[in-house]
């Protein structure tokens, strides 16, 4: 019996060793074929993903429900992956007054990551004459990233994203 057992166990640790040396050495061949879809639609609900070419990349959008037309420049040309930088937004309203003494909260992150931006960027100054100082921004990868911004003003609120697209 003794010889019955040893010869089982054997067995069964020459199968476990054969079975992770395989996975270690086709995982990397295989495995992001057939994992990444699985882990994309887990992260976001479906395995639909977003091609950039289909984005609206543009610097000057109207927001969500027209109240405002926003537009941005940084002070990176180009945005650049790294360094923790600063942009200014004009914001006017849609027949393109200058919205003075407005509250804009920044938000945003990788959509297709499911996480959001690696920094708290903030408005930290109005320069006048619609202009808003944020600062903070930082993008630590390449991929497709998007930037909001919440701007409330005279009672009115309204919502825009910016998409952005950098290599890496």
């Amino acid at each position: 019996m003794k010889s019955q057992n040893k010869t089982i166990v054997v067995t069964v640790v020459i199968t476990v060793i054969v079975l992770l040396a395989a996975f270690y050495f086709l995982m990397p061949v295989f495995g992001p074929r057939f994992m990444h879809p699985l882990m994309s639609e887990r992260m976001h609900g479906n395995s639909s993903q977003v091609n950039a070419s289909d984005l609206d990349t543009s610097t000057e959008k109207l927001t969500e429900n027209g109240a405002f037309k926003v537009s941005f420049k940084s002070e990176l040309d180009p945005i650049v992956i790294g360094p923790i930088h600063s942009w200014t937004i004009h914001v006017e309203t849609a027949d393109g007054q200058p919205v003075e003494g407005a509250t804009i909260l920044v938000d945003g992150g990788m959509p297709e990551h499911g996480h959001g931006l690696p920094t708290a960027p903030q408005v930290t100054q109005d320069l006048g004459n619609g202009d808003y100082l944020v600062e903070g921004l930082k993008f630590q990868m390449g991929g497709w990233w998007e930037v909001k911004f919440n701007i409330s003003a005279d009672g009115t609120t309204d919502n825009v994203t910016f998409n952005l697209v950098l290599g890496g």
